[in-house]
């Protein structure tokens, strides 16, 4: 029932669901409040030592300069790759919605299994980018400009790369059938691990501390691939870093 209430209510709002602008100012206004309260803590860290002890890098200092640089680069990629894109998709595929709201057993097994689905293509996809110098050099050393993540950095990439994680982020909820709820869940979700994984803070409620047997990365596993460069690719999950001899961690 409270599924169904829910998708009741996002149905009311359908001639904004229905419009080529929905989808960038969905993921662009979910981003940005997901980073606002990193940045927060970003301005507050150098004021107040408490903030500082959940630093990942507690020598580390977020400017204004860098923060606008990226703020300013993931509004570009996104109105000038993403929405042509965007506009292009809702003419050759418009949107359409059923009435009726998805299980919640189906919910959390779709979610799970598009999250699961992309993290191993972005670990293949990362892990290549890394191993040939030429893909690295020519579409992945623009997200390595920081080598001290923060929130904003999350989408200071490229337009390969940004096209691509967002073509496999898109096109999963498509290959796997799921309700466009679920759909719209998992891009909140993915959005919200991505930002969290670039935060630069180990917090107490972080993640990777709620999911147990070190399954799950989170920002420590992330940060120290932007350190190390050639260990910890994928995005969430250390299964795959395990299996292929990449991980690292902090007490290596």
């Amino acid at each position: 029932m409270l599924l169904q209430s829910l998708w009741d209510l996002i149905l009311g709002y359908n001639a904004w669901l229905m419009s080529p602008f929905f989808p960038v100012l969905f993921s662009l206004s979910v981003y940005l409040a997901f980073c606002l309260p990193f940045v927060v803590l970003d301005l507050l860290s150098p004021r107040l030592a408490w903030i500082r002890t959940f630093k990942i890098q507690q020598k580390s200092h977020v400017s204004w300069t860098m923060m606008w640089s990226c703020l300013a680069h993931s509004f570009y990629n996104h109105v000038v790759f993403l929405f042509p894109l965007t506009v292009l998709h809702w003419y050759w595929r418009p949107a359409s919605f059923i009435a009726e709201a998805p299980g919640t057993l189906r919910l959390i097994w779709d979610v799970v299994a598009c999250l699961l689905l992309f993290d191993f293509q972005s670990f293949i996809w990362h892990m290549l980018h890394h191993k040939v110098p030429w893909l690295y050099r020519t579409f992945h050393k623009v997200h390595h400009m920081h080598t001290t993540t923060f929130a904003l950095t999350t989408e200071y990439s490229g337009a390969w790369e940004t096209l691509s994680l967002g073509f496999f982020s898109s096109v999963n909820p498509l290959l796997l059938g799921c309700h466009p709820l679920t759909e719209m869940l998992f891009y909140v979700l993915n959005i919200w691990l991505s930002v969290e994984d670039h935060c630069g803070y180990d917090l107490p409620w972080s993640t990777h501390r709620l999911v147990p047997f070190g399954l799950y990365g989170g920002a420590p596993h992330h940060d120290l691939h932007h350190l190390k460069f050639k260990s910890n690719y994928a995005p969430y999950f250390t299964h795959w870093d395990r299996l292929f001899g990449t991980l690292h961690k902090s007490s290596d």
